[in-house]
């Protein structure tokens, strides 16, 4: 444990942050808190509180004789700017010495597993949806009248009515059941690990409903926002972006920069409840001890935050606790080049749900990135557990890596058992945004809203990937300090900030 807790449970000074929850939502949002902290002044204090006794989340990048391996995400979108932009402040960006890198151009091919064979994903995906007809006319991954129900689209009327509907109803209704059963859904399952069929269009994808709804049709209207979008020179080099030494280089930067603004780091503690004190809170420790906060950000998981909420409002930790989580695992393999039959031309595969497999996806991370794998070598992630198809992990480690390794062998030809393994389990790890999900977060925010000086953030509500958390984090910062500020500034001398 880091800090002086006996400090900050007798300070009194307004202006005291608790961020509870080390994963990269909590950073992003104790690190706003320091770009926010008046010059020369003192009084906007931060502590941050992790369960675990390191810091990251599901951000886990092991570094293990020459191989690189990330036991959670691997890249965040480039397109949503929260994720490029904490880069370039922490120093990781792309100018003058760069230190991001994309997946390696000239392998973005990526392939469906569908009936045991490996199909080329057609070109000219946008955010889901095939925007143009010849590649996917070319592709044998959809039968002929299945590519002629994908061309329908430009001719269906549009649904005039309001109301969500789930996503894998949408696309069926505008591109045929083959589109969304080959192609869209493995796409989906990627993200989510959820099933489309229960899914919340308005929660996940909701730009493709006003897509039809502006322009008619699904996919005219992607390619209206296609071309209102920002012109190709102005574009990242790769839709997606990742440090060169994997993510764990952006939990470093951001740990060394909270350290050296000094905010106390509490690792290893899990906070058991946050209870009213005063105008403020009290943050209580599993140790015993307690934090007095002016201002609580909760950047913890859903049904967490429902269990530390629990005293202070029954209603909003029925709410929270009422959002599902799915449950997945990540297997390495490493193996040496010569040992793996199949070419590895691209960067993987998806597995439709349709497939009825285990697997949801295999991902070839020596191809997709440079440097995750010494010469000669090659490192495969298996991706395994979806939303109702998680009995395959109640199995042992061991259990996972012989799946994995049957998996390798099946699709890739490879006989030789992996020269380096890994594990990595994420139960509940991953919210699902069903049909109801815009409604009860705006529920949760509408109760959270009556509590003065509590912010929750985190991938539950308005996003799951790293981008949406970091703003989650940044935007939950940024209304606890102005909240403060003014605090402050009512209160004057000694306590204003300017």
């Amino acid at each position: 444990m880091d800090g002086d807790l006996s400090a900050l449970e007798k300070s009194g000074a307004p202006g005291h942050v608790v961020v509870v929850g080390g994963g990269i939502t909590g950073l992003a949002a104790a690190h706003r808190l320091l770009q926010r902290r008046p010059e020369a002044a003192s009084d906007l204090r931060v502590t941050l509180v992790e369960a675990e006794d390191r810091l990251g989340g599901k951000i886990v990048t092991e570094h293990v004789d020459g191989f690189v391996i990330e036991g959670g995400p691997d890249s965040f979108l480039a397109t949503k700017p929260r994720g490029l932009g904490l880069c370039e402040e922490l120093g990781l960006g792309e100018h003058p010495h760069p230190q991001l890198q994309g997946v390696r151009p000239q392998r973005r091919r990526a392939f469906v597993l569908w009936r045991g064979r490996l199909h080329d994903l057609p070109e000219g995906l946008s955010g889901l949806v095939p925007t143009r007809l010849a590649p996917l006319a070319r592709s044998n991954l959809l039968s002929s009248l299945g590519k002629a129900r994908v061309a329908l689209d430009y001719l269906l009327p549009a649904r005039r009515a309001e109301g969500d509907e789930s996503l894998g109803g949408f696309i069926r209704r505008r591109l045929g059941r083959e589109a969304w059963e080959r192609l869209v859904e493995p796409l989906m399952a990627g993200i989510y690990a959820a099933n489309g069929d229960q899914l919340s269009l308005g929660a996940t994808f909701p730009q493709l409903r006003e897509a039809e709804r502006r322009y008619g049709g699904l996919i005219k209207g992607v390619l209206a926002a296609r071309r209102l979008g920002p012109s190709p020179t102005s574009s990242p080099r790769s839709p997606f972006l990742t440090p060169v030494g994997g993510l764990g280089v952006l939990v470093s930067a951001l740990e060394a920069q909270l350290r050296d603004g000094d905010v106390t780091l509490v690792l290893g503690d899990p906070v058991t409840a946050v209870t009213p004190a005063g105008s403020g809170f009290e943050v209580r420790l599993a140790t015993g001890g307690a934090i007095q906060a002016d201002a609580v950000i909760v950047a913890t998981p859903a049904y967490v935050a429902a269990g530390l909420l629990a005293e202070l409002d029954p209603m909003l930790t029925t709410e929270l606790a009422a959002i599902p989580h799915a449950s997945t695992a990540i297997v390495t393999l490493a193996y040496r080049g010569e040992e793996i039959p199949h070419p590895l031309e691209g960067h993987g595969y998806v597995i439709p749900r349709a497939e009825r497999s285990p697997i949801l996806a295999c991902t070839w991370s020596s191809r997709k990135w440079s440097g995750r794998a010494p010469d000669g070598w090659e490192l495969i992630r298996v991706f395994i557990g979806r939303a109702g198809q998680e009995e395959v992990l109640a199995g042992d480690d061991e259990s996972l890596v012989a799946l994995a390794v049957q998996e390798v062998a099946v699709r890739l030809g490879v006989t030789a058992p992996p020269s380096l393994t890994r594990v990595h389990r994420w139960p509940r790890g991953m919210p699902q945004y069903l049909l109801g999900h815009p409604q009860r977060v705006a529920r949760i925010e509408a109760r959270q809203s009556e509590h003065a000086r509590l912010y929750l953030a985190g991938n539950a509500f308005h996003g799951v990937g790293l981008p949406d958390c970091i703003l989650s984090g940044e935007r939950a910062a940024d209304a606890a300090a102005a909240h403060l500020r003014a605090v402050s500034r009512s209160l004057g001398p000694p306590y204003a900030v300017r």
